[in-house]
């Protein structure tokens, strides 16, 4: 079962710099990723509506920006996730 996974859900090697929120976002992204490819085939095959697909797809970007405002991931240094900034500690 783990080949079979394996095969069909591939996780690239991330290069970016190692934090554990990056690892986490960059897990997220290739879910999104793997997961609007196999909309998008579905839809090109006739599975899938247009008006499905674009819902689905629609439903999994805000789950993948609410990950991203989660984890912190774009925010300028010294600022938590969820907007406050760090108060300094001298």
């Amino acid at each position: 079962m783990n080949d079979l996974q394996a095969f069909l859900y591939p996780l690239a090697r991330y290069y970016g710099e190692i934090k554990p929120h990056n690892l986490v976002f960059n897990a997220n992204l290739q879910e999104f990723s793997q997961r609007v490819s196999l909309i998008a085939n579905l839809q090109t095959n006739g599975k899938l509506s247009p008006e499905e697909s674009y819902t689905q797809v629609e439903a999994l970007w805000q789950q993948l920006q609410t990950s991203k405002n989660q984890l912190g991931i774009g925010q300028s240094f010294g600022e938590q996730p969820g907007g406050g900034a760090l108060s300094s500690c001298s």
